[in-house]
Protein backbone atom coordinates (compact mmCIF):
# COMPACT_ATOMS: atom_id res chain seq x y z
CA UNK A 1 0.00 0.00 0.00
CA UNK A 2 1.44 3.62 -1.27
CA UNK A 3 1.76 5.99 1.71
CA UNK A 4 0.95 9.79 0.94
CA UNK A 5 1.51 12.65 3.22
CA UNK A 6 -0.24 15.83 2.86
CA UNK A 7 0.07 19.39 4.47
CA UNK A 8 -2.90 21.38 3.99
CA UNK A 9 -5.14 18.38 4.51
CA UNK A 10 -8.17 20.22 5.68
CA UNK A 11 -8.67 22.84 2.99
CA UNK A 12 -11.12 21.73 -0.47
CA UNK A 13 -8.29 20.15 -2.02
CA UNK A 14 -6.88 18.38 0.73
CA UNK A 15 -10.16 16.57 1.10
CA UNK A 16 -10.74 15.43 -2.60
CA UNK A 17 -7.09 14.92 -2.66
CA UNK A 18 -7.65 12.44 0.27
CA UNK A 19 -11.08 11.31 -1.11
CA UNK A 20 -8.75 9.95 -4.52
CA UNK A 21 -6.22 8.55 -2.32
CA UNK A 22 -8.05 6.32 -0.32
CA UNK A 23 -10.26 5.42 -3.39
CA UNK A 24 -7.03 4.19 -4.79
CA UNK A 25 -5.99 2.05 -1.71
CA UNK A 26 -3.39 4.86 -0.28
CA UNK A 27 -2.56 5.34 3.09
CA UNK A 28 -3.33 8.78 3.72
CA UNK A 29 -1.48 10.70 6.40
CA UNK A 30 -2.15 14.77 7.21
CA UNK A 31 -1.07 17.37 9.06
CA UNK A 32 -3.38 20.04 11.05
CA UNK A 33 -2.12 22.54 13.30
CA UNK A 34 -2.53 22.18 17.09
CA UNK A 35 -4.97 25.01 18.45
CA UNK A 36 -8.21 26.01 20.74
CA UNK A 37 -10.99 25.39 18.07
CA UNK A 38 -9.40 22.55 15.10
CA UNK A 39 -11.81 22.99 11.90
CA UNK A 40 -12.06 19.45 10.23
CA UNK A 41 -15.73 19.65 8.95
CA UNK A 42 -14.67 19.10 5.54
CA UNK A 43 -12.64 15.82 6.04
CA UNK A 44 -15.01 14.53 8.99
CA UNK A 45 -16.76 12.34 6.26
CA UNK A 46 -13.63 11.20 5.84
CA UNK A 47 -12.29 10.60 9.47
CA UNK A 48 -15.82 8.61 10.40
CA UNK A 49 -15.22 6.05 7.45
CA UNK A 50 -11.41 5.22 8.20
CA UNK A 51 -11.21 5.45 11.85
CA UNK A 52 -10.73 1.70 12.58
CA UNK A 53 -8.44 0.84 9.54
CA UNK A 54 -5.93 3.34 10.20
CA UNK A 55 -5.70 4.06 6.52
CA UNK A 56 -6.50 7.80 7.07
CA UNK A 57 -4.54 9.32 10.18
CA UNK A 58 -4.24 12.98 10.86
CA UNK A 59 -0.74 14.61 13.01
CA UNK A 60 -0.47 17.81 14.80
CA UNK A 61 2.47 19.90 12.93
CA UNK A 62 3.26 23.39 11.20
CA UNK A 63 4.63 24.43 8.15
CA UNK A 64 7.11 26.49 9.74
CA UNK A 65 8.27 23.84 12.66
CA UNK A 66 10.93 22.11 10.36
CA UNK A 67 11.90 19.62 13.19
CA UNK A 68 8.17 17.67 13.44
CA UNK A 69 7.77 17.71 9.70
CA UNK A 70 11.40 16.18 9.45
CA UNK A 71 10.37 13.66 12.27
CA UNK A 72 7.28 12.96 10.57
CA UNK A 73 8.64 12.42 7.45
CA UNK A 74 11.21 10.06 8.74
CA UNK A 75 8.62 8.55 10.48
CA UNK A 76 5.77 7.76 8.22
CA UNK A 77 8.20 7.03 5.45
CA UNK A 78 5.26 8.46 2.67
CA UNK A 79 5.97 7.28 -1.15
CA UNK A 80 4.32 10.96 -1.99
CA UNK A 81 4.12 14.50 -0.84
CA UNK A 82 1.66 16.90 -1.25
CA UNK A 83 2.36 20.46 -0.68
CA UNK A 84 -1.14 22.03 -0.56
CA UNK A 85 -0.89 24.38 2.73
CA UNK A 86 -1.12 28.14 2.31
CA UNK A 87 -3.12 31.18 3.67
CA UNK A 88 -4.80 31.19 0.05
CA UNK A 89 -7.40 33.98 0.10
CA UNK A 90 -5.07 36.65 -1.99
CA UNK A 91 -7.03 39.40 -0.60
CA UNK A 92 -5.95 38.53 3.17
CA UNK A 93 -2.50 38.26 1.66
CA UNK A 94 -2.26 42.10 1.63
CA UNK A 95 -3.32 42.33 4.96
CA UNK A 96 -1.22 39.72 6.61
CA UNK A 97 1.73 39.61 4.54
CA UNK A 98 4.42 38.02 6.36
CA UNK A 99 2.40 35.21 7.94
CA UNK A 100 1.14 34.52 4.26
CA UNK A 101 4.58 34.31 2.04
CA UNK A 102 5.97 32.97 5.45
CA UNK A 103 4.12 29.51 4.98
CA UNK A 104 4.76 29.63 0.98
CA UNK A 105 8.73 30.20 1.43
CA UNK A 106 9.92 28.97 4.82
CA UNK A 107 6.94 25.91 4.37
CA UNK A 108 8.78 24.67 1.16
CA UNK A 109 12.00 24.45 2.58
CA UNK A 110 10.87 22.57 5.53
CA UNK A 111 9.16 19.37 3.13
CA UNK A 112 11.97 19.43 0.76
CA UNK A 113 15.61 19.35 2.70
CA UNK A 114 14.09 16.75 4.95
CA UNK A 115 13.42 14.74 1.46
CA UNK A 116 16.67 15.41 0.37
CA UNK A 117 18.69 14.63 3.40
CA UNK A 118 16.29 11.45 4.46
CA UNK A 119 15.03 10.23 0.99
CA UNK A 120 15.30 11.92 -2.33
CA UNK A 121 13.17 8.80 -4.08
CA UNK A 122 10.11 10.57 -2.59
CA UNK A 123 8.11 11.68 -5.52
CA UNK A 124 6.77 15.66 -3.97
CA UNK A 125 3.90 17.92 -5.26
CA UNK A 126 4.00 21.57 -5.10
CA UNK A 127 0.50 23.63 -5.62
CA UNK A 128 1.31 26.48 -7.54
CA UNK A 129 -1.02 29.05 -8.37
CA UNK A 130 -2.36 30.76 -11.91
CA UNK A 131 -2.07 33.84 -9.65
CA UNK A 132 1.50 33.79 -10.44
CA UNK A 133 0.93 34.98 -13.55
CA UNK A 134 -0.51 38.59 -12.58
CA UNK A 135 -3.17 38.65 -15.44
CA UNK A 136 -1.95 41.91 -16.89
CA UNK A 137 -2.69 40.68 -20.39
CA UNK A 138 -5.65 39.25 -22.28
CA UNK A 139 -3.99 36.19 -22.87
CA UNK A 140 -3.48 32.58 -22.65
CA UNK A 141 -0.79 31.13 -20.19
CA UNK A 142 0.83 28.09 -20.13
CA UNK A 143 3.76 26.47 -18.76
CA UNK A 144 6.18 28.33 -20.76
CA UNK A 145 4.86 32.10 -19.29
CA UNK A 146 6.41 34.93 -17.65
CA UNK A 147 5.71 35.15 -14.21
CA UNK A 148 4.65 39.13 -13.07
CA UNK A 149 2.99 38.09 -9.33
CA UNK A 150 0.51 41.10 -8.05
CA UNK A 151 0.20 39.84 -4.23
CA UNK A 152 2.25 38.79 -1.42
CA UNK A 153 0.23 35.62 -2.00
CA UNK A 154 1.35 35.14 -5.51
CA UNK A 155 4.98 36.32 -4.79
CA UNK A 156 5.48 33.67 -2.25
CA UNK A 157 4.12 31.21 -4.58
CA UNK A 158 6.63 31.62 -7.19
CA UNK A 159 9.55 31.51 -4.79
CA UNK A 160 8.03 28.25 -3.71
CA UNK A 161 7.93 26.66 -7.54
CA UNK A 162 11.05 28.18 -8.46
CA UNK A 163 12.55 26.47 -5.34
CA UNK A 164 10.80 23.07 -6.07
CA UNK A 165 12.23 23.67 -10.21
CA UNK A 166 15.98 23.89 -7.90
CA UNK A 167 15.67 21.00 -6.01
CA UNK A 168 14.35 18.97 -9.02
CA UNK A 169 17.31 20.27 -11.27
CA UNK A 170 20.22 20.37 -8.78
CA UNK A 171 19.25 17.55 -6.57
CA UNK A 172 17.82 15.23 -9.14
CA UNK A 173 14.40 14.71 -6.97
CA UNK A 174 11.40 14.18 -8.08
CA UNK A 175 9.61 17.47 -7.81
CA UNK A 176 6.28 18.43 -9.41
CA UNK A 177 5.20 21.90 -9.83
CA UNK A 178 0.86 22.32 -10.53
CA UNK A 179 0.14 25.29 -11.67
CA UNK A 180 -3.65 25.27 -11.01
CA UNK A 181 -6.22 27.72 -12.56
CA UNK A 182 -9.19 28.53 -10.84
CA UNK A 183 -10.78 25.61 -9.29
CA UNK A 184 -14.21 25.59 -6.98
CA UNK A 185 -16.35 23.56 -5.12
CA UNK A 186 -19.25 23.10 -2.54
CA UNK A 187 -16.01 22.72 -0.38
CA UNK A 188 -14.52 25.66 -1.02
CA UNK A 189 -13.95 28.95 1.88
CA UNK A 190 -17.27 30.99 2.17
CA UNK A 191 -15.03 34.21 1.33
CA UNK A 192 -13.86 33.22 -1.74
CA UNK A 193 -15.96 34.91 -4.17
CA UNK A 194 -17.58 31.44 -6.12
CA UNK A 195 -18.57 30.33 -3.06
CA UNK A 196 -19.97 33.93 -1.79
CA UNK A 197 -21.70 33.77 -4.69
CA UNK A 198 -23.54 30.42 -4.36
CA UNK A 199 -23.60 31.02 -0.46
CA UNK A 200 -25.76 33.92 -0.77
CA UNK A 201 -28.49 32.59 -4.04
CA UNK A 202 -29.24 29.84 -1.49
CA UNK A 203 -30.37 32.50 1.40
CA UNK A 204 -31.54 35.06 -1.31
CA UNK A 205 -33.71 32.36 -2.50
CA UNK A 206 -35.05 31.07 1.02
CA UNK A 207 -35.74 34.84 2.04
CA UNK A 208 -32.76 34.68 4.03
CA UNK A 209 -30.74 37.61 2.75
CA UNK A 210 -31.39 41.02 0.42
CA UNK A 211 -28.59 41.59 -1.49
CA UNK A 212 -25.33 40.34 -2.52
CA UNK A 213 -22.20 42.98 -2.01
CA UNK A 214 -18.88 42.03 -4.69
CA UNK A 215 -15.87 43.59 -5.44
CA UNK A 216 -14.36 43.45 -9.06
CA UNK A 217 -17.44 42.24 -11.52
CA UNK A 218 -15.33 42.36 -14.60
CA UNK A 219 -12.73 40.24 -13.47
CA UNK A 220 -12.06 37.43 -15.74
CA UNK A 221 -10.75 33.87 -14.51
CA UNK A 222 -10.96 30.07 -16.04
CA UNK A 223 -13.08 28.40 -13.21
CA UNK A 224 -13.19 24.48 -13.01
CA UNK A 225 -14.42 21.97 -10.82
CA UNK A 226 -11.89 20.77 -7.87
CA UNK A 227 -12.39 16.97 -7.94
CA UNK A 228 -11.07 17.41 -11.61
CA UNK A 229 -7.95 19.14 -10.35
CA UNK A 230 -7.34 16.38 -7.51
CA UNK A 231 -6.94 13.96 -10.12
CA UNK A 232 -4.95 15.97 -12.28
CA UNK A 233 -2.52 16.59 -9.28
CA UNK A 234 -2.20 12.98 -8.85
CA UNK A 235 -1.50 12.09 -13.01
CA UNK A 236 1.32 14.59 -12.36
CA UNK A 237 2.61 12.09 -9.50
CA UNK A 238 2.17 8.80 -11.73
CA UNK A 239 3.89 10.35 -14.91
CA UNK A 240 7.50 8.75 -15.42
CA UNK A 241 9.18 12.18 -15.10
CA UNK A 242 8.99 15.20 -12.89
CA UNK A 243 7.58 18.69 -14.58
CA UNK A 244 5.67 22.10 -14.02
CA UNK A 245 2.47 21.47 -15.55
CA UNK A 246 -0.96 23.95 -16.07
CA UNK A 247 -4.54 23.09 -15.19
CA UNK A 248 -7.06 24.60 -16.58
CA UNK A 249 -10.50 24.43 -18.70
CA UNK A 250 -9.08 27.04 -21.10
CA UNK A 251 -12.40 29.14 -21.16
CA UNK A 252 -13.18 32.63 -19.47
CA UNK A 253 -15.33 34.24 -17.52
CA UNK A 254 -16.44 37.51 -15.85
CA UNK A 255 -17.21 37.35 -12.09
CA UNK A 256 -20.90 38.89 -13.64
CA UNK A 257 -21.04 35.44 -15.71
CA UNK A 258 -20.43 33.51 -12.57
CA UNK A 259 -23.52 35.52 -11.08
CA UNK A 260 -25.59 35.64 -13.66
CA UNK A 261 -25.49 32.08 -13.82
CA UNK A 262 -25.95 31.00 -10.36
CA UNK A 263 -28.92 33.12 -9.75
CA UNK A 264 -30.36 31.83 -13.32
CA UNK A 265 -30.21 28.26 -11.60
CA UNK A 266 -32.96 29.35 -9.44
CA UNK A 267 -34.54 31.37 -12.00
CA UNK A 268 -33.63 34.85 -10.86
CA UNK A 269 -32.55 38.42 -12.21
CA UNK A 270 -28.93 38.19 -10.66
CA UNK A 271 -28.89 42.19 -11.83
CA UNK A 272 -31.91 42.27 -9.12
CA UNK A 273 -29.57 41.50 -6.40
CA UNK A 274 -26.08 41.91 -7.21
CA UNK A 275 -24.14 45.18 -6.23
CA UNK A 276 -20.86 46.10 -6.41
CA UNK A 277 -18.25 47.67 -3.84
CA UNK A 278 -14.86 49.23 -3.79
CA UNK A 279 -14.49 48.06 -0.54
CA UNK A 280 -13.95 44.20 -2.21
CA UNK A 281 -11.23 44.82 -4.37
CA UNK A 282 -7.92 44.44 -4.44
CA UNK A 283 -5.13 46.59 -4.16
CA UNK A 284 -3.60 45.12 -7.02
CA UNK A 285 -6.07 43.70 -9.23
CA UNK A 286 -5.47 40.66 -11.49
CA UNK A 287 -7.38 41.16 -14.26
CA UNK A 288 -7.19 38.31 -16.34
CA UNK A 289 -6.22 34.46 -16.45
CA UNK A 290 -7.04 31.25 -18.85
CA UNK A 291 -5.12 28.82 -18.99
CA UNK A 292 -3.43 26.41 -21.75
CA UNK A 293 -3.79 22.99 -20.49
CA UNK A 294 -2.78 21.20 -23.83
CA UNK A 295 0.33 19.61 -21.86
CA UNK A 296 -1.78 17.64 -19.33
CA UNK A 297 -4.23 16.76 -21.93
CA UNK A 298 -1.36 14.80 -24.26
CA UNK A 299 1.24 13.19 -21.84
CA UNK A 300 -1.64 12.97 -18.96
CA UNK A 301 -4.55 12.56 -20.53
CA UNK A 302 -6.12 14.81 -18.55
CA UNK A 303 -8.85 17.18 -19.04
CA UNK A 304 -11.91 18.82 -16.85
CA UNK A 305 -15.17 16.76 -16.65
CA UNK A 306 -17.45 19.04 -15.61
CA UNK A 307 -18.15 22.32 -17.45
CA UNK A 308 -18.85 26.02 -16.39
CA UNK A 309 -22.11 25.50 -15.58
CA UNK A 310 -21.97 22.49 -14.37
CA UNK A 311 -19.79 23.53 -11.94
CA UNK A 312 -21.95 26.63 -10.72
CA UNK A 313 -25.25 24.65 -10.62
CA UNK A 314 -23.75 22.01 -8.12
CA UNK A 315 -22.46 24.67 -5.70
CA UNK A 316 -25.89 26.33 -5.67
CA UNK A 317 -27.61 22.78 -5.24
CA UNK A 318 -25.36 22.32 -2.34
CA UNK A 319 -26.00 25.67 -1.05
CA UNK A 320 -29.75 25.81 -1.32
CA UNK A 321 -29.83 22.34 1.14
CA UNK A 322 -27.22 24.35 3.88
CA UNK A 323 -29.89 27.64 3.60
CA UNK A 324 -33.01 25.03 4.32
CA UNK A 325 -30.85 24.10 7.22
CA UNK A 326 -30.43 27.74 8.08
CA UNK A 327 -33.81 28.87 7.87
CA UNK A 328 -34.94 25.97 10.15
CA UNK A 329 -32.48 27.06 12.94
CA UNK A 330 -33.72 30.64 12.42
CA UNK A 331 -37.22 29.55 12.46
CA UNK A 332 -36.91 28.23 15.52
CA UNK A 333 -34.68 30.84 16.87
CA UNK A 334 -31.75 28.66 17.64
CA UNK A 335 -29.16 30.95 15.69
CA UNK A 336 -29.27 34.17 14.31
CA UNK A 337 -27.51 35.21 11.00
CA UNK A 338 -24.56 36.59 11.22
CA UNK A 339 -24.15 36.56 7.23
CA UNK A 340 -24.12 39.94 4.87
CA UNK A 341 -26.92 41.79 4.11
CA UNK A 342 -29.15 39.53 6.37
CA UNK A 343 -32.97 39.99 6.55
Amino acid sequence: MKKAFITGITGQDGYYLSKLLLDNNYEVHGTIRRSSSINTSRIDPLISEYSDTKQFNLHYSDLLDSASLSLLLNDIQPDEVYNLAAQSHVAVSFKNPVISTQTSTLGVLSLLEPLRTFNKEVKFYQASSSEMYGGSEDKILNEDSLFDPKSPYAAGKVFSHNLSKIYRESYDMFCVNGILFNHESPHRGETFVTRKISRAVGRIKLGLQSKLTLGNLEAVRDWGYAGDYVEGMWKMMQYDKPDDWVLATGKAYKVSDFAKSAFDSVNLNWEDFVVSSKRYERPNEVHYLLGDSSKAKNLLNWKPKVDFDGLVKLMVEEDIELAKQEKTLLDNNLIKPTWENAI
